[in-house]
């Protein structure tokens, strides 16, 4: 590969290299998302794409322009992806969606990724995407799962927060560099909600004809019968305006939806989460 410079992330990548030349086949837990496809970047860089496989986990909480999206990244960078079923919604505790869903959802998928691909590739180690801010965050309960499963996490041990992470991925050319988080389909249920497939699917219809409207970073809340958009700011206005109102209406109340509402504090990470997690706390 030709070299590059990495600027103010050049030690910090070097660690992330590093870490990886220490095996011989490399597998990442891969979503197609800045992180994951930087760190499948970089497992490439160190290793080679034929000693390195994108595990992509497909599950009714995927959308499929998400997944299309994975496969396009992954051609990019040229390593092969191995998809894997997995069935979390299966698990009562992950349909239950309380505040550690995401343990049991990355639990899944890491023990679906030890049963049928680590022998298979014939894979020394699994790594995902985990960067320095999410390290820091205490609504991440899928880090947890992590650790029981003894998977990698390169870019946080590396020191590399998100800002970074965008930053190499733009050196590296990677089409997702610019591309909006977009984080399960399955946050946008309130906590102690049931997560079902006809919820996911709601999410997922409003919210790709959302996109094919020109809203590129949007969340639709699941609300029972309402739906509550989080826009950009830039984007509350125009989605209100008399020209664009009747569309945006239309194809959310088109996805099963009966009331559509547009919140005013624009997109909230962890919107569900995080007042749990400090209400915990004390």
């Amino acid at each position: 590969m030709e070299d590059v410079s990495f600027g103010p992330d050049e030690s910090r990548v070097e660690h992330v290299l590093r870490a990886f030349a220490a095996f011989e086949r490399v597998g990442v837990a891969y979503s197609g998302g800045v992180d994951s496809a930087t760190l499948l970047a970089l497992a490439a860089r160190a290793l080679g794409p034929d000693r390195v496989v994108a595990v992509l986990g497909v599950s009714p909480s995927l959308a499929a322009d998400e997944r299309t999206s994975a496969h396009d990244v992954a051609a990019f960078i040229g390593v092969p992806v191995v998809e894997v079923r997995t069935h979390e919604g299966d698990n009562p505790a992950y349909q239950r969606n309380g505040p550690d869903r995401c343990f049991h959802c990355k639990h899944e998928l890491f023990t679906r990724i030890d049963d049928t691909v680590v022998a298979a590739h014939r894979l020394d180690a699994v790594a995902y995407g985990e960067n320095a801010d999410d390290a820091l965050r205490p609504d991440r309960p899928g880090s947890r799962a992590a650790t029981e499963h003894e998977v990698l996490r390169p870019l946080a041990d590396a020191g590399l927060d998100k800002a970074a992470v965008r930053r190499v991925a733009r050196v590296l050319e990677l089409p997702c560099a610019g591309k909006p988080a977009a984080p399960c389909l399955a946050s946008r249920i309130p906590h102690f909600e049931a997560v079902s497939p006809e919820k996911l699917a709601q999410v997922e219809a409003a919210e790709s004809g959302l996109r094919a409207l020109g809203f590129a970073d949007c969340r639709v809340r699941h609300h029972g019968e309402v739906a509550r958009l989080e826009l950009l700011p830039d984007d509350i206005a125009r989605a209100t305006a008399p020209g664009l109102r009747a569309d945006v209406e239309a194809v959310v109340r088109g996805a099963g939806f009966r009331f559509v509402t547009v919140d005013l504090r624009g997109i909230q990470s962890g919107a569900f989460t995080l007042p749990l997690v400090a209400a915990a706390r004390g």
